[in-house]
């Protein structure tokens, strides 16, 4: 495993961690987390990710049980979870957002949830239109300095609001956001890319990637249509689907079949090429992978033996495959 600091932090996360969207809780239960995550440690993992709204609470119920199980010393690693969205199906005003209240309450049911006395890290899982950014600013500090939070930062916020947060957090001698978690990927570059470059240099944002295969289209697992038992059939992720049946999602998938070419040309399998290629922008400090079976992530780990063969040659081609 390679390790990389969390942006200008001095925190060490694993190059590739290992995340809970879409599995568990829902396709994954209890003991099959505990072999997912042993495999993930074992392999250097340092960070596992979470959230709230994932299967309503029951993604982070399954991670902390499971996490009880295995035992790993606490100081060895790292655990997230994000608010916003809320834990259960129909929350209420108080039950969702960006306001004091929620921060404070969710982050006290995380903890809970996933039976650990502090995040390493806690995101805003978006931006919250009702909510002054000062307000969540505030409250992110607060539970920095009762030691219930280590880090905070944002996901998917709009380059504007996070210069706003960290203006409101230097002008009030309050802590900063440190990282961002945006899905970056072959298909979906240009917030990383564009929207997000300054931000690098200015406040030493570090970024934990998520969906690094386009919810598997990458893999080229799609190209004849969609299994039974992917996440595009679960329930609740319908968005993925119409995504996929879109004119758009035909467009991506043509690409798809070029950078496919490519992967089988350097002898790596789809999913350790697009995985690699996230890997190569020095400024994500981990991919997160999902994974339901120990296989699949197993082969994904591959990627990090995978990164030398992208050299300026193969990422010319593929920027040309891309085009």
């Amino acid at each position: 495993m390679q390790y990389r600091r969390l942006g200008s932090s001095g925190l060490q996360l694993s190059a590739l961690s290992f995340g809970a969207w879409v599995t568990f809780g829902n396709q994954v239960d209890r003991g099959g987390a505990r072999e997912l995550l042993a495999c993930a440690y074992d392999h250097g993992v340092n960070f596992f990710d979470n959230a709230e709204t994932y299967a309503a609470g029951e993604a982070e119920r399954v991670m902390g049980d499971a996490l009880a199980d295995l035992r790993f010393p606490r100081d060895s690693w790292c655990v997230s979870s994000k608010v916003c969205f809320g834990s259960v199906a129909d929350p209420k005003p108080t039950q969702r957002g960006l306001s004091r209240k929620h921060v404070m309450d969710a982050c006290h049911q995380a903890l809970q949830r996933l039976r650990v006395d502090y995040l390493d890290l806690y995101f805003c899982h978006r931006p919250d239109p009702d909510t002054p950014v000062e307000e969540t600013v505030r409250a992110m500090d607060d539970l920095i300095r009762q030691g219930k939070v280590l880090y905070w930062g944002t996901s998917e916020w709009p380059a504007e609001t996070i210069r706003e947060a960290h203006n409101i957090a230097r002008t009030h001698s309050l802590y900063a956001p440190t990282m961002e978690q945006p899905q970056y990927n072959l298909l979906h570059r240009e917030r990383v890319e564009v929207e997000y470059a300054p931000l690098y240099r200015e406040f030493g944002l570090g970024l934990t990637i998520w969906s690094p295969l386009a919810s598997g289209v990458l893999t080229g697992k799609y190209a004849r249509g969609v299994p039974g038992d992917s996440r595009m059939n679960t329930p609740g992720y319908e968005w993925l689907r119409e995504r996929f049946d879109s004119p758009e999602g035909r467009v991506d998938f043509a690409r798809v079949d070029k950078l496919v070419a490519v992967a089988r040309e350097l002898g790596v399998s789809p999913a350790q090429f697009a995985i690699a290629w996230c890997l190569k922008n020095p400024h994500v400090s981990t991919v997160m992978l999902g994974a339901s079976r120990r296989a699949q992530l197993e082969e994904n780990f591959v990627a990090l033996d995978v990164v030398g063969k992208l050299d300026e040659a193969v990422m010319r081609r593929i920027d040309a495959a891309l085009a």
